[in-house]
């Protein structure tokens, strides 16, 4: 992209390709770099595993004792700062952008016709610099982000950090490197050590990332703060340093000519916060890139498209600014960001949780779940339990690449499903509450499948105006209302009543983590009158006000007959059923649906009765040996049916077609006559034909098991990757899922997956390896 702004503007970006290593200290880390390597095969990367011994010929300043080994790029660099951004200026301004140098933005402003006015003022002389009104603004202020949310109402989750690193003065052997390479030294990245280096100028700079960070402006950013620097607080990094000059002895015999301490913006999980804001149409963010100058040029491409096409352009969930909710407070992102600066160069091993900041939201059974000896995890905010531990053992995994020591417990949590009945907690989805006379012909418009009847439910796949996957979500259909407690309506669009008829009220549930992201996309296709008002549909957000729990298990029929007096036969309450249940004292929303594969049913219940059913099930079940499981559970028992996962098989990269869902995509204008966003593109997909395929694999595997992101081979090539996989305790089989080109849908070639750097055959399965016809699940 830099070189491509170089060509259009003239402007020199003062490209450095030098190359560079990452050096290993321990063989945790060499295994990392093995998955960066693997992952680098199918994402056009060209990078090479090499021995300490290679990388010492190729960057000959380190310590050869502190590593095991390395990984080269060739394509490392690094460029001039004033350069790119005077191609990014004079580019713009070639294309008709104006920019207003020495000018603050003072203040924000949407005005009754939905445009935006930027009210500024003469940085210099603080006067009056009139106002801009225009159509989108973007929230691109780095370390004044949130000095620029502020202006429309919002807390963005971004705060600045120190960063220090050192400037040697000039150094022979650097001389005599360029004089007999011809080119600068290679960049490197110690990552036990917490360090990184490269050349400058005619000396090397030595930064460091250490584990004690410190946060600067903490609550607000002076607007007079410019060029100025932080106070060199060497003593700060001084356990760093000397790591550094142990493992890159050159430095030890350099003379220092600067110290540089910046500070720069950093969200709690380190990405980027990219996309439209929630409520406020026309404003849009593009801030916390930490590493501006590397992922500006991605960054500004991705909001650019968002803005002028209606899509990114390419998958960014990752970085979109919907998965923050209001949970992501001042102090809370404090405590995240700090946590994650301090483990910016440190391993995240599969199913690691960070500590910080948690428990922040638990459900009323959490201390049961505790007592229980749940081992905890978190999403959206939410503690969610993984697994459980043993009674007497400390409920704490022991993270690896392999298989960790939940492996034997959580096999034990899948047998007791699929061999009797299993209880767990299900709060953790988005729950929403659709009502009013248009909710049914609203929510028709925005899925691909059919609407549920009364006292159905339906899997329902949301797309985006290029057909591709932006949601997998439940929908349930309630019968008439015989008044059970519903909790808070919306105030979003206006009122409903709390009696309505079963065509105008509908529950929808779908990932936790896209709880805000659904929001935004519900928001931005409600059908508003002039005044802005939709008298039509309203939803509310049930969030944490709503608990869920779940039974799943050839014997939760049985135990579900002895706590309600309803009739559940499998004629009374059949698959995919919805319906309010007593159980014991409390009236639940109860559907015949489990993420398990298996016969199960998912109670839905207000927060204040989560307590009451989880005892009463317990108490209930005890002579059939309920057992609680949790998400490590549930990720086996999905795995060897066959089930998507959002975020995995489910994102904005595939279609419907492409992930199996085809039976769940009505494009026949009599099912649907009002049609539905992406259908165009659907249409047009589905005469094309797939280009990739959603398949599962058997894999021949050791003590490690796929987790997703390793490169699929067939034939010798790399032909896809791995969406998600583990092991399958029922089947007693490792599986992976992963996309490949359709045409290899009934190849007979040979597939392996690549795990932590070897190869491991493959076999491709023919559906799903459990109940492959339905029959259990529908039982």
């Amino acid at each position: 992209l830099y070189k491509e702004i170089e060509e259009v503007s003239g402007q020199d970006c003062g490209i450095h390709i030098t190359g560079g290593v990452m050096l290993a200290d321990t063989p945790e880390r060499m295994d990392w770099l093995r998955m960066s390597h693997a992952r680098g095969r199918y994402l056009g990367m060209e990078t090479e595993l090499i021995s300490v011994a290679e990388a010492k010929e190729l960057l000959p300043i380190f310590e050869e004792k502190y590593f095991v080994g390395a990984m080269y790029d060739a394509h490392e660099g690094h460029v001039d700062p004033t350069g790119v951004t005077h191609a990014y200026a004079k580019a713009a301004r070639q294309a008709g952008a104006e920019i207003y140098r020495d000018t603050w933005a003072r203040d924000l402003h949407r005005q009754a016709d939905g445009t935006w006015r930027v009210d500024l003022i003469q940085t210099s002389t603080g006067e009056d610099a009139g106002a801009i009104v225009c159509d989108h603004v973007v929230n691109a202020g780095g370390l004044w982000a949130r000095e620029v949310g502020r202006m429309a109402g919002i807390e963005a989750p971004v705060l600045a950090m120190e960063h220090i690193y050192i400037v040697t003065e000039p150094l022979d052997e650097v001389a005599q490197w360029n004089a007999d390479k011809g080119s600068e030294m290679l960049h490197a990245i110690d990552f036990g050590g917490e360090i990184y280096m490269r050349q400058e100028q005619g000396g090397l700079l030595l930064g460091t990332y250490e584990p004690n960070g410190r946060p600067w402006s903490v609550e607000e950013t002076p607007w007079e703060f410019g060029r100025q620097l932080l106070d060199p607080n060497l003593d700060h990094i001084a356990e760093s340093l000397q790591r550094g000059f142990d493992h890159f002895p050159i430095f030890g015999r350099s003379g220092i000519k600067s110290v540089i301490n910046g500070p720069f913006t950093f969200s709690p999980d380190g990405n980027p916060l990219l996309g439209p804001v929630r409520g406020l149409p026309g404003y849009w963010s593009a801030c916390a890139v930490m590493a501006g100058l590397s992922q500006g040029g991605g960054v500004g491409l991705a909001v650019a498209n968002w803005i002028t096409e209606g899509d990114p352009g390419f998958d960014v969930w990752a970085m979109d600014i919907s998965r923050y909710g209001d949970f992501a407070s001042m102090a809370w992102t404090n405590t995240k960001v700090r946590e994650n600066y301090g483990r910016r160069f440190r391993i995240r091993f599969p199913n690691e949780f960070l500590p910080d900041g948690r428990p922040l939201a638990t459900t009323p059974i959490y201390d049961k779940l505790v007592a229980a000896n749940a081992v905890w995890g978190d999403s959206f905010g939410l503690e969610t339990a993984q697994w459980f531990q043993k009674p007497g053992l400390d409920p704490i995994e022991e993270f690896s690449f392999g298989r960790s020591n939940a492996w034997e417990q959580v096999r034990a949590e899948t047998l007791a499903v699929r061999n009797g009945v299993g209880l767990m907690e299900t709060s953790g989805f988005s729950k929403f509450e659709f009502t009013g006379p248009g909710a049914r012909d609203f929510l028709d418009r925005l899925i691909t499948n059919a609407m549920p009847k009364p006292g159905r439910m339906v899997l329902a796949p949301m797309t985006n105006e290029a057909g591709k996957l932006i949601g997998d979500l439940t929908i349930a259909c309630p019968e008439p209302a015989r008044g059970l407690a519903e909790g808070p309506r919306s105030t979003v669009t206006g009122g409903a009543t709390a009696n309505t008829s079963a065509d105008e009220r509908f529950f929808v549930f779908g990932s936790g983590i896209a709880e805000r992201y659904y929001e935004r996309w519900f928001d931005e296709h409600l059908p508003a009158d002039p005044s802005g008002v939709d008298q039509s549909v309203s939803y509310h957000t049930h969030g944490w006000d709503m608990c869920g729990l779940s039974i799943a298990g050839p014997r939760s029929r049985e135990l579900l007959e002895r706590v309600t007096g309803a009739d559940v036969s499998t004629e009374a309450f059949r698959f995919m059923g919805f319906r309010d249940l007593e159980v014991g004292w409390a009236r639940v929303w109860c559907g015949r649906v489990s993420y398990s594969g298996d016969l199960g049913y998912e109670f839905w219940m207000p927060s204040s009765m989560q307590r009451y059913v989880y005892e009463t099930l317990l108490e209930a079940g005890a002579d059939l040996d309920v057992q609680l499981f949790g998400s490590a559970a549930l990720n086996s028992l999905r795995l060897e049916k066959g089930f998507g996962s959002w975020a995995r098989e489910f994102r904005p990269l595939y279609t419907p077609f492409e992930a199996g869902l085809d039976r769940f995509v009505k494009l026949d204008s009599a099912m649907k006559p009002h049609g539905f966003v992406g259908r165009d593109a659907l249409i047009a997909a589905q005469a094309d034909g797939p280009t990739l395929r959603l398949l599962t694999w058997v894999v021949d595997a050791d003590e490690h098991d796929v987790i997703g992101d390793e490169p699929i081979w067939h034939d010798g090539q790399v032909v896809g990757w791995v969406t998600s996989g583990g092991y399958a305790h029922h089947s007693e089989v490792s599986v992976a899922l992963g996309y490949v080109p359709a045409a290899l849908e009934t190849s007979r070639g040979e597939f392996e997956i690549e795990i932590v750097g070897v190869r491991h055959q493959a076999t491709l399965v023919d559906g799903c390896l459990w109940d492959a016809d339905g029959s259990r699940m529908r039982s």
